[in-house]
């Protein structure tokens, strides 16, 4: 009995900084419980939703993706380049993008499931192979996704927000998360992740072929940062050429307050959507206090280390516990 409430302890946390988190800005900041403050958070969950699902499965393999931001702007780089300046239509130019992302991810797979080389190094090669590849491709120039009003505004309305301002992305990124439950907890391909991130010697003498599983779980992380492109364009408009590093701190900060260790093993998808919630509340809360963007980013890395401090607590809590 005394294992549970421990365990339901650790459980609560993520739940009650979103909640105090909330209540603290609504207090501080300025017009923070309005309906439009409420939809602005829901706008800067998408993109940030998207990469943390995918890196969620990583985490729990007990990898790290530092790729995540950069493939996320390259791929939505690309797929500007091919509407803007290939012609192609919409629809191809997105699911280009997504291609883009998914062979970025597969990269990563490669490098860490068969070269074996270490999951920070690897990601780390290919985020600033992925920032510079973007911009050698667009000739650094920013790439302008369709506004509202225009012949192709339709793509705003179907993955951003409809005329009468309805935040359509919620309904995608609750979508996607479900599938991403679904994957995780009722799939093979789920059941292979936490053995990975448990015991992978234990995985591979089971008989588990840990080398293409390991490498479909980053494959699956840069497919998830396709996806997130695609938002993050919709939301923003503007892609510019050599940006997205830094992205990846707040997906994997979202899933690591969500409660997935950085050892491996353990984590939900239902953490990991609640931590990126932190993550957007945190943000949109600093600019209600009219703080400007060097302060955001500090609070921001302090929150990173902050929820790995929280981690290695739950760790030793666990260890201690067994």
């Amino acid at each position: 009995m005394e294992t549970k409430k421990k365990f339901d302890f650790t459980k609560l946390l993520a739940p009650a900084v979103l909640l105090l988190l909330y209540a603290f800005f609504s207090i501080f900041g300025t017009n923070f419980f309005s309906t439009d403050y409420i939809i602005n958070i829901l706008d800067g969950s998408y993109y940030i939703g998207f990469m943390a699902i995918g890196v969620t499965f990583v985490i729990i393999t007990g990898g790290i993706d530092l790729s995540l931001g950069t493939t996320m702007m390259c791929a939505a780089l690309i797929g500007g380049y091919a509407f803007n300046s290939w012609h192609w239509p919409m629809g191809f130019a997105l699911a280009f993008a997504v291609v883009v992302a998914t062979l970025i991810g597969l990269l990563n797979g490669i490098l860490v499931a068969y070269l074996k080389l270490p999951p920070f190094i690897a990601t780390l090669g290919t985020q600033m192979m992925g920032m510079g590849f973007g911009a050698i491709v667009t000739k650094v120039q920013t790439m302008r996704y369709p506004t509202f009003g225009t012949a192709e505004g339709f793509f705003k309305n179907f993955f951003y927000k409809t005329t009468s301002g309805f935040p359509v992305g919620v309904l995608w990124l609750a979508g996607f998360f479900i599938i991403g439950m679904i994957l995780l907890n009722g799939t093979r391909f789920g059941r292979y992740t936490f053995a990975l991130g448990s015991n992978r010697e234990a995985a591979r003498l089971s008989g588990i072929k840990t080398k293409p599983w390991l490498a479909a779980v980053y494959t699956f992380s840069g497919f998830c940062c396709g996806l997130a492109a695609i938002f993050y364009a919709a939301v923003y408009t503007s892609i510019i050429p050599s940006t997205g590093n830094g992205q990846e701190t707040l997906a994997i900060a979202g899933v690591v307050i969500g409660g997935t260790s950085m050892s491996g093993g353990t984590g939900t998808l239902m953490g990991t959507l609640i931590g990126v919630f932190v993550m957007s509340v945190l943000k949109q809360g600093l600019m209600s206090m009219g703080l400007q963007s060097h302060w955001q980013t500090f609070f921001t890395g302090a929150v990173v280390i902050g929820a790995v401090l929280l981690d290695q607590y739950r760790l030793k809590r666990g260890n201690q516990i067994s």
